[in-house]
């Protein structure tokens, strides 16, 4: 035998084998999928015994009101059938293989039912129904959480926590009166819903094509350049709904979101800012341009009335996060709110601070970790969390000298001040680099999964 031929058999007798293989990796995956259907929570095992005893108690009833005769005949021809087959094939041999074609028929008739049912909610076929029913069973029942800020900060945090609970509140500032926010507001009397935006694009399934649908920004259109449609999009349901509250749970539902987005307040809130030298900021947008030292912040009016489901969210939470985002423009703004911040100071359940990475010109400039945590107990008189989470490795150099060109540089981690403020700190490393702009941000996915951890833990 040549070598050349000993290669060519070698090689079909590797594609056969390769080929078994595969075809026995389906079948056991197959089979896997269909014990997939017998794990507890599905809610599927005990309707599919009820539908089998509503068989036999219908059966039982037809045979009471008929008196028993066709029950009866219809056994009297059934035994005789029997009877026939035993004689042609041994009961040994004819009973296994009658138990078996059973089963088969009915493992192919459950399969093809659940695949129709599969083919209407997964159209696509990416995945599994009892896959899908698994993960929503899994998030359903995670943990309560609320997380109040604004800003991309809060939207980053969104898309992580959505694949470890569906029941997550994003509690959100309408204090923004910049860009097309800012000018709807002026324009048309709405309350900002930018940040709103985000968060539902962030909590939506398909989360990528609606982020590139609600960021698009139009090119061109008398009034219409500049303007994103997801904020024409909120716009257009607040006057159809008649209010923002309305508006966002119409929305919500329109986008599948996992959680609900709730505004701070339905008041039409306006911040201000007291700077070092005296000046008196109004605007949140002026406040970052002004470039001043901030050594007090309010809004107009004072004291806004909280959104009633905030409240009841914060009330009935296991996990209150505050941040990540901007401190003055995008966190605090939501502590102003008296009856928040009250609320927030009565749960006793683990409450955790994301600070920022780096600082921010015009509102933290040389700004520590004990800095932010003082500027958010000022703002609103009491201590309303336990922990706060710092990025404890330093951001790459090249994003650094980056930074540093826009006079922004990494948050300083006072150790000690923070320990004297009474707070824990969390430090990680959760940042990652946009490789389009340069700038640091938190990764979603590796923020959520410390949150989480340290929840468990504590």
């Amino acid at each position: 035998m040549s070598i050349i031929s000993l290669r060519l058999k070698l090689r079909r007798l590797f594609k056969l084998r390769l080929n078994w293989s595969r075809s026995g990796y389906r079948s056991s995956s197959r089979i896997g999928q269909w014990f997939k259907w017998l794990a507890p929570g599905l809610l599927v095992k005990r309707w599919l015994l009820i539908s089998a005893g509503g068989v036999l108690l219908t059966s039982l009833g037809l045979a009471i009101w008929t008196g028993m005769t066709p029950i009866f005949y219809i056994l009297q021809l059934l035994r005789g059938f029997l009877e026939w087959i035993t004689q042609i094939i041994p009961n040994s041999v004819s009973g296994p293989l009658l138990i078996l074609a059973g089963l088969l028929f009915v493992f192919w008739g459950q399969s093809r039912s659940f695949n129709s049912i599969t083919q209407v909610f997964t159209p696509e076929g990416d995945q599994e129904l009892v896959d899908r029913l698994l993960a929503l069973r899994r998030l359903n029942r995670g943990p309560k959480i609320v997380v109040i800020g604004g800003g991309t900060g809060l939207s980053t945090l969104l898309r992580g926590l959505k694949d470890y609970s569906a029941n997550i509140t994003a509690i959100v500032t309408v204090a923004d009166d910049g860009g097309s926010s800012g000018r709807l507001r002026r324009e048309i009397g709405v309350l900002p819903p930018g940040d709103i935006r985000n968060c539902l694009a962030a909590l939506a399934d398909e989360e990528k094509l609606l982020t590139e649908l609600f960021q698009y920004r139009f090119r061109a259109g008398d009034g219409l350049t500049g303007h994103s449609f997801g904020n024409l999009f909120l716009t257009a349901m607040g006057e159809v709904t008649g209010d923002l509250e309305r508006a966002i749970a119409a929305s919500s539902k329109v986008l599948a979101i996992r959680g609900q987005v709730l505004p701070a307040t339905l008041s039409d809130v306006h911040l201000w800012a007291k700077l070092e030298d005296g000046r008196r900021i109004h605007g949140e947008s002026s406040i970052t341009e002004a470039r001043g030292k901030i050594v007090k912040i309010g809004c107009t009016p004072a004291n806004p009335p909280a959104l009633p489901k905030a409240i009841n969210a914060i009330q009935e939470a296991d996990l209150i996060i505050i941040g990540p985002g901007s401190l003055y423009t995008s966190v605090i703004p939501n502590l102003l709110v008296p009856e928040i911040t009250e609320a927030i100071a009565q749960r006793q359940v683990p409450r955790i601070y994301v600070c920022n990475v780096m600082t921010q010109p015009g509102e933290t400039d040389n700004y520590s970790v004990a800095d932010h945590i003082r500027a958010i107990d000022d703002a609103c008189g009491h201590q309303l969390f336990d922990a706060v989470l710092v990025q404890g490795k330093v951001p790459p150099a090249q994003a650094l000298i980056r930074y540093a060109q826009e006079d922004s540089h990494p948050v300083f981690i006072d150790r000690e001040a923070v320990k004297e403020l009474g707070r824990r700190m969390v430090l990680t490393n959760i940042i990652e680099v946009d490789s389009d702009t340069g700038y640091v941000r938190h990764n979603s996915k590796r923020l959520a999964q410390v949150l989480l951890r340290w929840y468990s833990r504590v």
